[in-house]
């Protein structure tokens, strides 16, 4: 194979055909003066560094407030372990209530209840209120409707166990049985 030769590949040079539908006179932009220019490209990158820190402060604002909320509430876990105990140890109390308030047991039981009761509120948890007040979805769990001429419908008459909040979130809602209103004559 033969390679072409130079002068069979020049070709001559195309001219510059008019296009009409193009307008005939072209107006280009008249280049910027270059303090103009450098002005500008500085004014951008003010901007971006105004920017930037604004970013930033505000990613350490976020930060600074996961922070302090993930230790707000850390212990949530550990308290939500500890609800089932202390339901299971009011059950005992309330059993030695029952065979003598005078007793050993009963007396000691009341003191260890009453430091685990300290203990909860210096740890920032709160028990959802819930006997007599109107059910509320989001802060008790109706287990059971019973009929009632005393309470009006929609209100709590009895708590199954209790519900805790730490600081302004749920932890655990109440368990209550709810009146159902008057009961319904019986038809004959």
């Amino acid at each position: 194979m033969t390679e072409p030769s130079p002068e069979t590949t020049q070709q001559a040079p195309l001219e510059e055909v008019p296009n009409p539908a193009a307008p005939e006179t072209v107006e280009e932009a008249p280049p910027l003066d270059p303090v103009a220019q450098l002005t500008q490209e500085m004014e951008r990158w003010k901007d971006m560094a105004y920017r930037s820190q604004a970013e930033l402060d505000n990613f350490r604002k976020r930060s600074a407030r996961e922070a302090q909320e993930t230790r707000a509430y850390a212990n949530g876990d550990l308290l939500r372990a500890l609800f089932p105990i202390l339901d299971n140890f009011d059950m005992g109390l309330e059993a030695a209530r029952a065979e003598s308030e005078k007793s050993m047991i009963f007396m000691g039981m009341s003191m260890v209840n009453r430091q685990l009761q300290d203990f909860l509120r210096d740890s920032g948890v709160q028990e959802v209120e819930a006997m007599g007040k109107t059910f509320d979805p989001n802060l008790h769990e109706a287990v059971a409707q019973e009929a009632s001429a005393e309470v009006p419908e929609g209100t709590i008459i009895r708590v199954t166990r209790r519900g805790y909040k730490l600081k302004d979130r749920l932890l655990r809602a109440a368990s209550v049985i709810v009146s159902s209103g008057p009961a319904a004559p019986a038809e004959a």
